[in-house]
């Protein structure tokens, strides 16, 4: 079973940047895609952004032109590069093998003054 764990959440003020690993047990990104989802409370998990196996990515509107995801098959790692944070972006931010159930726990990412 492959395992997901995120870090690099936190706080940062609005207009800083974060960078959020999920780093695999298991070398798979070139037979799977990857997503990152986040979940704000009381609200429903959304997906932020996705990195298919052939290397095409796709972004939620809310956060286009200002979040990145990418991925080192040596580490095993996918990121999300945040820039431009808004205080809507906080949320816990998860990873997730796209189309399983195989989630990260979760990191907290904070944008408040």
């Amino acid at each position: 079973q492959v395992q997901l764990v995120e870090s690099g959440g936190g706080l940062v003020q609005p207009g800083g940047s974060l960078r959020l690993s999920c780093a695999a047990s298991k070398s798979i990104f070139s037979i799977y895609a990857m997503a990152w989802y986040r979940q704000a409370p009381g609200k429903q998990r959304e997906l932020v952004a996705r990195f298919t196996s052939d290397a095409t990515t796709n972004y939620a509107g809310s956060v286009k032109g200002r979040f990145t995801i990418s991925r080192d098959n040596a580490k095993n790692t996918v990121y999300l590069q945040m820039n431009s944070l808004k205080p809507e972006d906080t949320a816990v931010y998860y990873c997730n093998l796209w189309s399983t159930a195989i989630w990260g726990q979760g990191t907290q990412v904070t944008v408040s003054s």
